[in-house]
């Protein structure tokens, strides 16, 4: 008898540890056996640069460098959780940021050239979150798809629906 509430109990509660998501860092995106792409450009952490970015603003929008970046297949289908910057494409009238490519560091698709597609993650989130100050971290919580997308900033190669958004906060 043991035995048999010894195997329910797995049954019932091996659910809930399927649905605890897997924590990834951006490395984790490349394939082991991909090429190394090098940035063009660093992200800018010098303020005596600040007049040439804003500069730069104004002129046409810097080319991604691997558009069809190698993904990692196996990704697909997971629950992840995924810190990362936001760079807002869709604002609901509430001013909640409800469609956004998640980037590996602060100006990503802004600032400088956009980073290879398998170091973007396009996120929808029918909650959508505020964002107060986009140098504000954030984790990412959902279920990953390697899928292809596209946006007027970048082509991600990954894809997420957002089931929870809250600041990055080191612990």
């Amino acid at each position: 008898m043991p035995r048999v509430l010894l195997s329910i109990l797995l049954l019932v509660t091996t659910p809930l540890w399927a649905q605890e998501p897997r924590t990834l860092e951006w490395p984790q995106l490349i394939p082991p056996d991909a090429p190394v792409i090098r940035p063009q450009l660093a992200p800018m952490h010098d303020l005596s640069q600040l007049s040439d970015a804003l500069a730069a603003e104004s002129a046409p929008a810097a080319h991604q460098q691997a558009p069809n970046a190698p993904v990692v297949k196996a990704l697909d289908g997971q629950q992840v959780k995924l810190p990362g910057y936001i760079v807002p494409l869709e604002v609901s009238e509430e001013g909640r940021t409800t469609e956004f490519l998640l980037v590996p560091y602060y100006g990503a698709c802004i600032h400088v050239p956009p980073p290879p597609s398998n170091q973007i993650v396009h996120i929808v989130s029918e909650m959508g979150v505020r964002i107060e100050d986009l140098y504000q971290p954030y984790w990412i919580e959902g279920r990953m798809q390697v899928k292809n997308t596209s946006s007027e900033l970048a082509d991600a190669g990954y894809q997420m629906e957002a089931e929870k958004i809250y600041a990055y906060e080191l612990e």
